[in-house]
């Protein structure tokens, strides 16, 4: 025993010395890093020094003023290691230890540094309490590794060599997952049990005792265990330590052993494409480790998707969306508290500038029922954090406050917790005041939610309606009152918990206060009078509501007649401008020598109008329709919307044929055009439909939508439009049938070429001059809302989500541009007016995946040119839709701020444009003849229209 003793010691003696050796030998490098001054820095100028010091004086300033500056920190740090300034470097990596998590290189450098001091020192245990801080910042191998080597120089101490295995399965829990670096801590691990199964093992020729014996077996048991635990995990080369294990091995190797290497080695195969493709990767590699993640989120193995993570965040520390993912996975899986609360403060001090990270952690706190005390000092360092935009500050507040209601008991009058929660309230507001208005500029709660909720629970838990009320009263004097909405409320939580006394005072206040719905708050002051009031009470609303309706209207009146004359003006800049043309094409045209020249001449006129460089003919409306109508026969043909006419007009078909190598390419389409075109009667519009935004680079259109339409019934032709560049993107499919329009229809916004292919009766306006496919409403739509600012990744299914709350949904359509790409608009019916209301109040200036949404009652632009087909666009196209309309369309009420009579145009004698008379319908003399028989109106003419109703 004795001697098998003193062998132990002896080895483990040798073992601290192949440890110190280690240590001098990163000493001695260490010195040229600038632990200690080199013979060459005593060489350095006087001036250089002076420099260093006056640059380490400023980074010290600066931190002085923003502590939170990460760059200046890592600066610093560099320069006072460069000096050899052993306490300020400690002091300064403290600091930034303190406020950030240090990268895996500051990390070592410091760990270096202070194991070398501790020599001399002779003091371990501050060793171990730094390294204990480093491995908690990020799960990095090469830390790990240093750890354990750096307990093995002390496992002669009392409890060292319990300590080494401790830290050594510690780290194996922590990487020995990762799959790149993980293998080179169970090498180190096995290394060392083989170094203390050599000092038990008793000299050649030496029986050993029977205590000898059983712990010889049991450190072999330790290594033998070490190979299985580590050929069970799917590791980078682990063939060679199967192969290393077969060959240590006396008995060989167990099957079940085996068995557990070969699914390991096969998990190991499919995941070694991500591992590929990330050393393969650019810096900062966040496609290919979100790949990663999904690809072990589908595995579901809890440890492997924990490893990833910390993997990805090592090298995306300052990702908050990452950090956000980590949490939220091991929030709502692992729901380990240690490992989530560690989690959560590590996210925080990395992105301390993201408001939702803090709020999750002070959720988190409060899930894993940490103490009062600590909720208070995170939410205390959230607030010095630094955000960047006044909304976090009162997204932060609101997390707290719902955390400090949650403790009180409201069974009791009064308590410790419920005065906490009203000096926080109170708090809140005077922060918002005085800390972020006077940052921001602004408040960052213009709807006043905190003190609503404070009313709130005022008003529900506390029965303090009073309170309430004074609550109200001061929202409403924050600009506020002004709005419908906020009036509601107010009328809500007194229809709740208040009386009909100031149900009705609140209401009146409403009526004579509100600006941007007074017809919705005067219908609920009715409403109310109706169910609650005497006959005095409704006589007084009446009179309220009249009185206040026709100030209103007035005054709208008085918009609109500034808004008509601006009409006026800009209809006539437009009128100029259009003549000006006309005459300079008249021009034109009359210097042409020859027809073929002047039939030229207007084809490169229309090839600008209609050329490659747009792709496609002129744009519909915003998705108010996807149908349209076509008027066959004749050589000028126009496609007509529910926005107007499709373009401007069509040109003129070539019956010449182009010179040159082009001449064969366009005899084809030339001579289908000129059959239908010489036999009208062949063309039967109510068996063919009419297709457009096509793709113009489309081949052979005819055999190809052919086959496209072939499933509907039998096609009789296929007539594509060219031009003189090819095919113009659209055409008419005729059938054998009239049976086959109607699922020809079906196949409507269809996608052809990665576009949506539009497919619209063929119907001929010379004989149904007012036929038209989507009936365009231009009135004020009062069950439909109108929702703009969505995102474009926003789907059907999200948007009846945050709108079934408000009422019964009919219809959702989302709008998109010809191509099929959203454009952040929508369309969203409901059953009654009175939930499209509803709707508007509760969802106008809501947030949606941080767009801001706005919503207004439905009422779409008129569309003047839709019955003139010779004027190229509507006259809201004139000018900026703003200047019509308003901001939002038509005023934040949806009416119309113009004059009935200039909306309608009821007949052929009352329709005019751009100031002019109407064009006569008789002849076909062209702009030039139209403008020498067009007459200007008079100013009496104008007064006469803005009058009549």
């Amino acid at each position: 025993m004795a001697a098998t003793g003193n062998a132990e010691e002896m080895q483990l003696q040798e073992m601290e010395e192949e440890a110190g050796m280690e240590r001098e030998m990163d000493s001695d490098e260490e010195e040229g890093m600038g632990i200690e001054n080199s013979d060459d820095e005593e060489d350095d100028s006087s001036e250089d020094d002076k420099e260093n010091e006056a640059e380490i004086q400023r980074l010290e300033e600066q931190l002085s003023i923003n502590a939170f500056d990460y760059n200046c920190h890592v600066d610093l740090i560099k320069l006072l290691r460069q000096e050899g300034e052993l306490p300020p470097l400690r002091k300064a990596r403290q600091k930034m230890s303190e406020l950030f998590p240090l990268t895996e290189e500051i990390w070592l450098d410091w760990l270096k540094d202070e194991i070398r001091l501790t020599e001399e020192e002779q003091n371990r245990e501050k060793v171990y309490e730094l390294f204990e801080m480093a491995v908690k910042d990020y799960i990095c191998p090469e830390i790990w590794l240093e750890y354990a080597q750096y307990s093995i120089g002390g496992m002669g101490l009392p409890g060292g060599m319990e300590k080494v295995r401790s830290i050594f399965e510690r780290a194996l829990t922590a990487v020995g997952l990762h799959m790149t670096k993980g293998a080179t801590l169970w090498e180190a691990y096995r290394e060392f049990e083989n170094v203390i199964l050599a000092t038990v093992q008793p000299p050649p020729g030496i029986v050993p005792t029977c205590e000898q014996q059983e712990l010889l077996n049991a450190q072999l048991e330790r290594i033998h265990t070490l190979f299985r635990r580590q050929l069970a995990i799917p590791l980078m080369d682990m063939e060679g330590t199967y192969a290393e294990y077969e060959e240590w091995s006396d008995q060989g190797v167990s099957d079940t052993v085996s068995q557990k290497y070969k699914r390991a080695l096969q998990q190991m195969e499919k995941s070694k494409p991500y591992e590929e493709t990330l050393m393969a990767a650019e810096p900062p590699k966040l496609a290919e480790y979100q790949t990663y993640i999904d690809y072990e989120q589908k595995e579901g193995d809890p440890a492997r998707i924990q490893i990833i993570f910390e993997r990805a965040l090592a090298e995306n520390c300052l990702v908050p969306d990452m950090w956000a993912k980590y949490t939220k996975y091991l929030d709502r899986q692992l729901k380990i508290k240690d490992l989530v609360l560690s989690s959560h403060d590590r996210a925080v001090r990395n992105c301390p500038w993201t408001m939702g990270l803090w709020k999750n952690y002070l959720l988190a706190l409060e899930r894993h029922g940490a103490d009062h005390h600590t909720i208070s000092d995170v939410f205390e360092k959230a607030l010095n954090a630094g955000f960047i935009q006044a909304t976090d500050y009162v997204n932060i507040w609101e997390a707290y406050l719902d955390y400090l209601r949650r403790r009180v008991d409201f069974s009791k009058e009064s308590s410790r917790e419920l005065e906490e929660l009203r000096a926080a309230f109170t708090r809140s507001l005077d922060y918002m005041k005085q800390d972020v208005e006077e940052r921001f500029s602004e408040s960052g709660d213009p709807s006043c939610t905190i003190m609503q909720v404070w009313a709130k629970i005022e008003a529900l838990h506390c029965k303090n309606i009073q309170k309430a009320r004074e609550l109200w009263d001061s929202i409403m004097t924050k600009g506020n009152a002004k709005f419908a909405n906020m009036w509601l409320e107010y009328y809500n939580l007194e229809r709740s918990y208040g009386d009909a006394l100031h149900c009705r005072k609140a209401l009146h206040r409403a009526v004579q206060c509100t600006s941007d719905y007074p017809e919705h708050v005067c219908e609920v002051l009715l409403t109310f009078e109706r169910v609650e009031g005497s006959l005095e009470d409704w006589d007084a609303a009446v009179q309220k509501t009249e009185t206040r309706l026709n100030r209103v209207n007035e005054q709208r009146a008085k918009v609109a007649e500034k808004e008509a004359h601006l009409v006026r003006q800009e209809e006539q800049k437009t009128e100029q401008r259009r003549r000006a043309k006309a005459d300079k094409n008249q021009k034109k045209g009359q210097k042409g020598s020859r027809p073929g020249e002047k039939r030229k001449a207007e084809d490169e006129d229309n090839e600008n109008e209609w050329g490659e460089e747009s792709e496609q003919p002129p744009k519909r409306h915003r998705g108010e329709g996807n149908q349209g109508s076509f008027r066959g026969g004749g050589a000028e043909e126009y496609m007509e919307t529910e926005s107007g006419l499709f373009g401007r007009r069509a040109p003129p078909c070539r019956r010449q044929e182009a010179p040159g190598a082009k001449r064969g390419q366009q005899m084809a389409p030339t001579t289908v055009r000129k059959t239908q075109e010489d036999n009208p009667e062949q063309r039967k519009d109510d068996c063919s439909v009419f297709i457009s935004n096509l793709a113009f680079s489309m081949e052979d259109p005819e055999k190809r939508l052919k086959e496209l339409f072939e499933p509907c019934g039998p096609v009789q032709s296929v007539r594509p439009v060219y031009a003189a560049k090819g095919f113009r993107g659209y055409c008419y499919v005729q059938f054998e049938g009239k049976t086959s329009v109607p699922e020809a229809l079906k196949m409507d916004r269809r996608e052809v070429d990665g576009r949506p292919m539009f497919v619209s009766p063929c119907v001929d306006k010379n004989k149904n001059p007012d036929f038209k496919v989507f009936k365009y409403n231009t009135n004020l739509e009062k069950h439909k809302i109108f929702i703009s600012g969505l995102p474009f990744s926003c789907t059907k299914e999200q948007l009846e989500e945050l709108c079934k709350d408000q009422g019964t949904i009919k219809d959702i359509r989302l709008v998109t541009n010809r191509s099929g790409k959203p454009k952040g608009l929508a369309y969203v019916e409901f059953e009654h007016e009175a939930q499209a209301s509803q709707a508007v109040l509760k969802l106008d200036g809501t947030v949606l995946q941080e767009h801001t949404l706005s919503v207004a009652i439905s009422n779409p632009p008129r569309r003047n040119a839709a019955d003139k087909p010779d004027f190229s666009r509507p006259m809201g196209a004139m000018m900026p839709r703003a200047m019509v309309y308003g901001s939002r369309g038509k005023g934040r009420t949806q009416l119309s701020l113009i004059p009935r009579s200039l909306h309608r145009q009821t007949g052929s004698e009352s329709k005019a444009e751009n100031g002019t008379a109407p064009k006569p319908t008789g002849g076909a003399s062209g702009d030039a003849g139209f403008e020498a028989q067009a007459k200007p109106m008079s100013n009496s003419d104008f007064a006469k229209m803005l009058l009549r109703k």
